[in-house]
């Protein structure tokens, strides 16, 4: 791991945990899409208008 290089080992455990944390969440979107097909493609729909209607 190069970035927990200089860190302290607090600092790597919250960011190992934080890691485990984003791969659970990606899992059970991933699941929640294969369950639910229409409410995952409602979904990236209104991500989509979202970001084509953002403005800086």
């Amino acid at each position: 791991m190069t970035e927990s290089a200089g860190k302290s080992p607090e600092q790597r455990d919250r960011l190992r945990r934080r890691a485990a944390f984003l791969r659970e969440l990606e899992e059970a979107r991933a699941l929640r899409d294969r369950i639910a097909p229409r409410r995952a493609r409602v979904r990236q729909l209104r991500e989509a208008m979202r970001r084509a209607t953002y403005h800086h």
